[in-house]
């Protein structure tokens, strides 16, 4: 974050952060809170650290940063993290059929788990998979590595799909109120029809009309490989959204020893936080836009298992396989990857 980037923001807090002023002390000033939160969440240092570095109580400094964090989140969340509407979609949109050569992409989704201390008495609801104890952050991206809309909180016990089905995203989809664009043709391929613009997610989300997953299965045909490789190209924006916001924001490197009603202020106002510093959709020095390796993501759809899903949810993954496959939709290298795929079996 550059000066100029925390003066803005500071100017932007400031009216939150103010304090009011008593006989007894002066209060903290908002820079200093700004800078005690900034702290806490680029280094994950515990409280006690940061309380000494700053000269503050321990208390005080665990108070500013649930307010501040709180803060971020409701100033900067209108103008960084909007509800979307339809031109943010189609503009989505057509940023992943330039940058990912994926069309009528609304975004990339995948979960992340937080990991936190047990809460008291909370038996197993946050203990995941991995054998930690955590609270899951569903994201949807863009082409251009900015959050699109989150859903923070859910225990970590619960699968991916399972929160996605029970979400604010997951229920609007599903009644269609999210503003998403009608259904379009598929660029260079009329013959196909129109069809309707989707979200790219892994193999732990169902498919649906409007959310795709990989083909399950080993020993695919080739044109099921394809497809697969182009969606992987596609969803892996959400792994590297979630790589530059661990290594920007290192606190979620550690496992937070905080309250679960904390964990969701810090996770906010960290995913705003990322949407601030790239206010242009700039991937800086991250994938670049020929990068198209992604050898190990293939492989990996090896092993992914089916879900009875509708017929028009696989009507719409066999139109978008058909159109992978074609001149329209085919990229060149698509072969390579996957004969290499298969050499390597």
């Amino acid at each position: 974050m550059s000066v100029s980037e925390f003066e803005n923001l500071l100017q932007q807090l400031a009216p939150s952060l103010t304090k009011e002023q008593t006989h007894y002390r002066n209060p903290i000033d908002p820079e200093q809170r700004l800078a005690v939160c900034l702290r806490f969440l680029s280094t994950g240092d515990s409280y006690r650290t940061i309380a000494s570095s700053f000269r503050l109580g321990v208390s005080t400094v665990a108070s500013i940063v649930s307010e501040t964090c709180d803060a971020l989140w409701h100033c900067l969340r209108d103008e960084h993290l909007p509800v979307p509407t339809e031109e943010m979609w189609r503009s989505t949109a057509r940023r992943f059929h330039e940058r990912w050569n994926f069309p009528n992409c609304l975004g990339a989704m995948d979960g992340k788990h937080i990991y936190i201390q047990a809460p008291a008495n909370s038996g197993s609801l946050y203990f995941n998979y991995k054998g930690t104890f955590s609270v899951v952050l569903l994201a949807l991206v863009d082409a251009d590595y900015r959050f699109l809309v989150v859903d923070v909180g859910s225990y970590g016990s619960n699968s991916d799909g399972g929160i996605f089905a029970n979400s604010v995203l997951g229920k609007a989809l599903r009644d269609g109120t999210l503003n998403v664009p009608p259904q379009s043709e598929l660029p260079g391929a009329p013959e196909l029809g129109k069809v309707n613009h989707i979200i790219v997610a892994d193999e732990a989300f169902p498919l649906k009309p409007y959310l795709l997953r990989p083909y399950p299965g080993r020993r695919l045909p080739t044109e099921k490989r394809i497809f697969n490789y182009c969606l992987s190209r596609a969803r892996r924006i959400s792994e590297n959204v979630f790589g530059i916001l661990s290594q920007r924001f290192r606190v979620f490197q550690r496992t937070l020893q905080v309250q679960p009603s904390v964990v969701d202020k810090v996770v906010k106002a960290a995913c705003v936080l990322c949407n601030y510093l790239r206010p242009n959709g700039n991937d800086q020095n991250h994938a670049t836009e020929d990068d198209h390796d992604c050898e190990q993501t293939l492989q990996g759809f090896e092993h992914c298992r089916g879900q009875r899903a509708s017929e028009e949810a696989q009507n719409v993954r066999e139109l978008y396989k058909e159109y992978f496959n074609s001149p329209a939709g085919e990229v060149t290298w698509q072969y390579d990857h996957v004969n290499h795929g298969l050499g390597n079996r």
